[in-house]
């Protein structure tokens, strides 16, 4: 009786543990789908379209996280493979220096000349 209460015990926290983790990797998989751009769509999310490609890209996805891919592996994965335009949430690079850039750019010069109008206003 002992060890069939064991064994119940073990099969318990083995569901739950296996619960847990597939609930994360769908959270994970949820997570990556509403970050990648669909190519056919072009408008939409791959989580969003129910187009043919993003069907393929959500199975593709839940495929890579199931063989152990980390978020980043699949996001470098897929930026190698389509380029980096199918992800919504560049990284800061050389080649979107500029994206990343000129709004802050943009900021200091509207600034300074509020501050230019405000200073010589005075005088």
């Amino acid at each position: 009786m002992k060890i069939l209460k064991f064994l119940f015990i073990i099969f318990f926290i083995f569901n739950t543990y296996n619960a847990a983790l597939a609930k994360s990797n769908d959270q994970l998989e949820l997570k990556i789908s509403k970050n990648l751009r669909c190519l056919i769509c072009q408008g939409q999310s791959i989580y969003d379209s129910q187009s043919d490609f993003a069907v393929s890209m959500k199975l593709l996805i839940k495929k890579k996280i199931n063989e152990g891919l980390n978020e980043k592996e699949i996001y470098d994965l897929l930026i190698e493979k389509y380029g980096e335009w199918i992800v919504y949430d560049t990284s800061l690079n050389k080649n979107t220096f500029i994206l990343w850039g000129l709004p802050v750019l943009l900021f200091l010069i509207g600034g300074a000349i509020i501050l230019k109008k405000l200073v010589f206003r005075k005088i």
